[in-house]
């Protein structure tokens, strides 16, 4: 720079501070588009009042930015973080911030906007190219105050998952989904705080590995494993009571489970109550009714199957429902839990098939003057089809006969089947009721 120039000038302070950024676009490039007054005015209700700070000396947005405590930069291609003064300065308040689908790779410049955001708990960093780069603990250190971690898709290396454990105290909810893991990297420490891990659509196969999971969380309430390969769950009873104490909710959807004895280990879960199996191998050739009463019936303990509650008529209807299913089983092929509902409910026999199809025909008594006559009429046929049906053995003319229909069980007496177009089923006619024939003029 030529020794002309004015060096205090406050235009070239400006762009000094610029070339020393990353080339992209930053969080408060970003943050000042979205959220100007023009773009996203003034709105009510939790999480979106108005916040306006006060600004440094100087500041281009003074004043002007209408900031909630929740903001959403996803996808806007940030790159780095801008100016740290003005990101403390106006995004005191903000709690949640989802940076989701941006060009951040450098670990350096999520911990500048994040160390400048105090009241932050949510931080979603999902589809980030984060991998790039090492996390380092004075880094994650700027983390320590977050509550939920989102890392989808950020391939996050299971090292700098441990460092983010180790930094975040308070850690309650991580995502670590869409990260390609094959296995888990067991850490040094145990993370308490942990309550719920998404860890979906990875490719973790082997027991062996799940297993690492309660090792790290031992409070783990909630662990979402949908869409992984897992073929079994190879562990002994009272380890996995050891390994998961605390859990209450597991996701095996689209699980490669395919033995009933792996749905038999998830009773040995103490606190479990709510489990997903939908789309595994094991269920496939079962019809719908078969799948959930099958799976109700042998966890007993478990109240919600699927996202749908379990009441204690559905418990009772599929525990009956098993025994049933399993009564001609030969007995080496019986489970156990066959004769703890046995022991509860007796041995029941085999449900009555009932024909619920209405009834086709029915054998009748035609009365007529003196005579009666049985025979076998067509209930689908109306009045006018059963007179030609009579006309030869009641020696009338259709025009000139009175049919009256009398049910032996009704307290009523006969009926007059004076429509000509009505169908015999709609008198609910039955075996060894009666069809009076008179003539008119008699």
């Amino acid at each position: 720079i030529s020794s002309r120039v004015n060096v205090s000038n406050p235009a070239l302070k400006f762009l000094e501070r610029k070339m020393d950024l990353p080339s992209g676009r930053s969080f408060m490039q970003v943050l000042c588009e979205k959220y100007s007054p023009e773009n996203f005015p003034y709105r009510r209700g939790p999480g979106m009042g108005v916040h306006v700070p006060a600004t440094p000396q100087g500041s281009p947005m003074k004043d002007r930015l209408n900031l909630p405590s929740v903001l959403v930069l996803n996808s806007c291609g940030i790159t780095c973080a801008g100016d740290e003064r003005e990101i403390a300065a106006f995004c005191a308040h903000v709690s949640e911030l989802d940076l989701s689908d941006n060009k951040l790779e450098d670990w350096h410049e999520v911990s500048k906007i994040v160390s400048n955001v105090p009241q932050l708990e949510f931080l979603n960093l999902s589809s980030n190219p984060l991998s790039l780069s090492v996390l380092e603990r004075t880094c994650a250190g700027s983390f320590s105050g977050v509550r939920k971690l989102v890392l989808n898709n950020s391939k996050a290396s299971w090292e700098t998952v441990h460092t983010i454990l180790q930094e975040l105290p308070d850690l309650e909810e991580l995502f670590l989904c869409l990260n390609d893991y094959e296995t888990v990297s067991c850490s040094s420490t145990c993370c308490h705080s942990l309550k719920l891990l998404h860890i979906t659509d990875n490719n973790l196969q082997d027991w062996t590995e799940i297993r690492k999971l309660g090792v790290m969380f031992p409070s783990l309430d909630t662990l979402v494993l949908a869409n992984n390969h897992l073929n079994a769950i190879e562990e002994p009873d009272d380890s996995l009571a050891r390994l998961f104490p605390n859990l209450r909710s597991i996701s095996l959807h689209k699980s490669g489970l395919q033995s009933w004895e792996d749905i038999d280990k998830l009773n040995s879960f103490p606190k479990l109550e709510e489990v997903r199996l939908l789309g595994i191998p094991l269920l496939q050739p079962y019809t719908t009714e078969e799948r959930r009463k099958l799976v109700v019936a042998r966890l007993p303990s478990v109240s919600k199957l699927n996202g749908s509650v379990v009441t204690d008529g559905e418990r009772e209807d599929s525990e009956r429902f098993f025994i049933r299913y399993y009564v001609d089983v030969p007995q080496e092929e019986v489970p156990f839990r066959y004769h703890e509902l046995i022991t509860k409910y007796g041995k029941l026999e085999p449900l009555a098939e009932v024909d619920l199809r209405p009834q086709s025909s029915a054998k009748v008594e035609v009365h007529f003057n003196d005579q009666v006559e049985e025979m076998s009429i067509r209930l689908d046929q109306t009045v006018a089809e059963l007179k030609k049906q009579l006309k030869t053995l009641v020696q009338l003319p259709t025009s000139n006969m009175l049919l009256y229909y009398f049910d032996h069980e009704a307290p009523f007496g006969p009926e007059e089947m004076k429509y000509s177009s009505r169908a015999l089923h709609s008198f609910g006619i039955r075996d060894g009721d009666k069809i009076i024939v008179e003539s008119k003029t008699k």
